[in-house]
């Protein structure tokens, strides 16, 4: 299989924008796509940054630097989250936002791409600072923002009630109440019933579609997941419910091990209680680094970018990697992991869940029509085994790899919609 990239350094490994435009870059090259599209896809169409300032606790007044990239719209409204986060830079919110592009493509619903994120430190924040943070960047980029323009969701540390404040805060300014302005909102404001584990549920979906595929079992699946935040906890949850034996649980301070398989249940309520996995009885104390190489058959990192490089690829002994997190896996990592033939669901395929199931709360939210959560679920697995049946016969009529194959497919869906509308000028 032909290089992805070229030899870089570490640093230029781990940047994610780096990273998307060599995937994004490859893929244009095996669909020959044309260089006029190939320069419009590969960058984002707006770039916001707002700095802004907020009163404190303590009566000073800090600043802070927000941002909010739209990759392409061209199917629909920019969709995609916010994250705060004290490392949030431009580069790696340009990368997400059009991962999230390529992710709404793969999975064929009508939104374009776009994220957001405050360079902040919310664990040193109370939860009254938090809301006057949100709401003054969500005043700083209201005119950006709406049903029909761009879509905010939760992301890595915001949740429900971060929404709620930026839906709030839009609606006075709109002087009605928008709830279609952003998605994964509490229920009663205009939530959707299956939006929280739906990312879990997506990377479910994903190991039973690659189990299928091999052909393998699932009695007897030994699952290790890196990160048990939303995405890691729910799909460790929905997993073991499913059969799947969870016998490892690896987060940054350390990761448990249990061959036997760890029961998910009591281990979601010890860290509820605790704040952290850590001196859980269930399952043996190992560092996390370790536990990401050991034997199992399907490895799923769940948390963020990056945990597999050319530092641990080389050593990782899962058979089928699904990716619940955004860009967990580096380029030169790619090809390592080709090599040894391990089958990766990548992330713009296998966390596609969450965007999948904010998309039905923004058509419940226009309708006004709130579905049952059997029906949520119903329609999230139709899609999301549909759109892997789609990458897999990508991949195997391209002789790509899975990933290539997904970016490939979701580069020519954005770019037959914009030959379809044709360039304004």
């Amino acid at each position: 299989m032909s290089s992805v990239t070229p030899a870089v350094s570490l640093d230029q490994e781990v940047n994610p924008w780096e990273a998307q435009s060599a995937r994004f870059d490859f893929a244009a090259r095996k669909l020959n796509l044309d260089e006029g599209l190939w320069k419009l896809l590969r960058m984002p169409a707006r770039e916001i940054i707002v700095h802004f300032p907020v009163p404190m606790d303590n009566g000073r007044i800090e600043m802070f630097t927000g941002f909010r990239v739209q990759h392409n719209i061209a199917r629909g409204p920019a969709k995609g989250g916010i994250r705060y986060s004290p490392d949030v830079t431009l580069d790696e919110v340009r990368a997400l936002a059009s991962w999230m592009t390529w992710k709404c493509a793969v999975v064929n619903i009508p939104f374009g791409g776009a994220k957001g994120g405050v360079i902040c430190d919310p664990k040193a924040m109370s939860q009254g600072e938090l809301e006057r943070m949100t709401r003054r960047y969500t005043s700083e980029i209201s005119d950006f923002i709406g049903p029909e323009k761009d879509v905010p969701a939760p992301d890595m540390n915001t949740n429900e009630q971060t929404m709620a404040w930026i839906m709030d805060t839009y609606s006075m300014h709109a002087r009605r109440t928008v709830t279609s302005v952003v998605t994964g909102k509490p229920l009663n404001i205009g939530g959707s019933r299956g939006r929280i584990e739906a990312t879990g549920r997506g990377v479910m979906v994903a190991c039973g579609e690659s189990l299928r595929y091999h052909n393998m079992n699932v009695d007897g699946c030994r699952v290790i997941i890196q990160g048990f935040g939303n995405v890691g906890s729910n799909s460790a949850r929905l997993l073991m419910e499913n059969g799947y034996k969870i016998i490892g649980i690896a987060e940054k301070d350390g990761g448990l091990y249990n061959s036997n398989g760890i029961d998910i249940r009591q281990l979601i309520e010890y860290k509820y209680r605790n704040g952290m996995i850590l001196g859980f009885r269930g399952a043996d104390a190992i560092p996390s680094d370790e536990l990401m190489v050991m034997d199992c058959e399907v490895l799923i990192p769940a948390a963020t970018e990056n945990v597999i490089t050319s530092r641990n690829a080389d050593k990782i002994k899962a058979r089928i990697i699904v990716e619940g997190a955004n860009g967990p896996t580096t380029a030169v990592a790619d090809e390592i992991l080709a090599e040894k033939r391990i089958f990766v669901v990548p992330d713009i395929l296998a966390n596609a869940g969450g965007v999948t199931a904010s998309y039905f709360e923004w058509v419940q939210d226009r309708q006004g029509y709130f579905w049952k959560e059997a029906i949520v679920n119903e329609q999230l697995e139709s899609i999301l085994r549909d759109s892997f049946d789609d990458v897999v016969r990508y991949a195997e009529a391209h002789n790509v790899n899975n990933r290539i194959a997904a970016y490939m497919l979701a580069i020519d869906r954005v770019a037959f919609t914009i030959r379809q509308r044709g360039i304004y000028a």
